[in-house]
């Protein structure tokens, strides 16, 4: 089992004094998965009114910010302490194939939140392409156990893809960041759950945070981690959701802290909302990731 203390810092700045703004949070990190909540805190400034926390339709909690004074900036800082008890997982020889993961999530009658029927089919913000589709196949084969197929196509978009943050916006399609074979971690991993429906499996979104480890001899700086993205795979009854990283080309243990699961990234967005004002301004983020003894 791995602690961690997760601080995460959005400040935004707005050109002209804002009237009136609403936002919603997802920033507790979930109490399933893997993973214990030990406590959370969050923090607005200036004051502000917060409701309860509340299941966001899939596996987020969700926290709404109301602001009703005028203000140049809005601060929201959470902070969580996570245990994080989840080894990370290998294929067996007795995993289901490709195509009987497919064909039992078919079978899956539930319609719980982590229930593989709502993660079987295109979504607003990840679609199907056939050039997606396609590239995939050549991992996703049907015969092949379906952990063992997951963790070669999070390999196969580490190797091919390149880690670039001017490359895309968070607006991008797959499709469009597939062919520029460029991108961050929300690209990579839409391209993944893209390729894995298109297969027949069940794909989910996951936002969460990262463990990141310092080059050897030098300190672990504060502040400089960010938020995350990877796929889940529904891998049938037995093996339930496995989460595969495809930027570092992964299987998911406990460097990673998952925030939350959905069908795309506007499910489970850590922030979004709207404010009444003059348009421009700018939002800083800042987050750390620190393992506790």
């Amino acid at each position: 089992m791995t602690r961690y203390q997760v601080t995460h810092r959005t400040r935004f700045r707005y050109a002209a004094p804002v009237r009136f703004a609403r936002c919603n949070t997802r920033l507790r990190p979930l109490d399933r998965w893997g993973q214990t909540v030990e406590a959370h805190a969050l923090d607005v400034h200036p004051a502000a009114t917060l409701s309860s926390p509340r299941d966001a339709g899939y596996l987020a909690r969700a926290t709404r910010i109301l602001v009703d004074r005028s203000a140049r900036e809005l601060v929201v800082e959470a902070r969580s302490r996570v245990a994080v008890a989840r080894p990370t997982p290998m294929a067996h020889p007795g995993d289901l194939s490709v195509a009987e993961a497919a064909a039992a999530a078919r079978a899956e009658s539930g319609f719980a939140a982590d229930a593989p029927t709502n993660y079987l089919y295109p979504s607003p913000l990840i679609g199907a392409f056939p050039e997606i589709a396609a590239w995939c196949a050549a991992e996703l084969r049907p015969e092949r156990g379906v952990v063992e197929a997951g963790l070669a196509l999070a390999r196969a978009i580490q190797a091919a893809f390149r880690y670039d943050g001017s490359a895309t916006t968070l607006d991008t399609s797959p499709a469009a960041a597939f062919a520029a074979r460029a991108g961050v971690c929300q690209d990579f991993a839409q391209v993944m759950v893209s390729g894995a429906r298109s297969a027949g499996l069940a794909a989910a979104y996951v936002s969460g945070y990262l463990r990141t480890v310092p080059p050897p001899g030098r300190p672990r700086l504060v502040g400089v981690d960010a938020s995350h993205a990877w796929a889940a795979l529904w891998c049938g009854p037995a093996r339930g959701w496995i989460g595969f990283d495809p930027t570092n080309g992964v299987a998911v243990g406990e460097d990673h802290v998952v925030a939350g699961v959905g069908r795309d990234y506007a499910d489970v967005a850590p922030i979004d909302g709207i404010f009444l004002g003059q348009d421009g301004g700018e939002v800083e983020v800042a987050v750390d990731v620190e393992p506790l003894a």
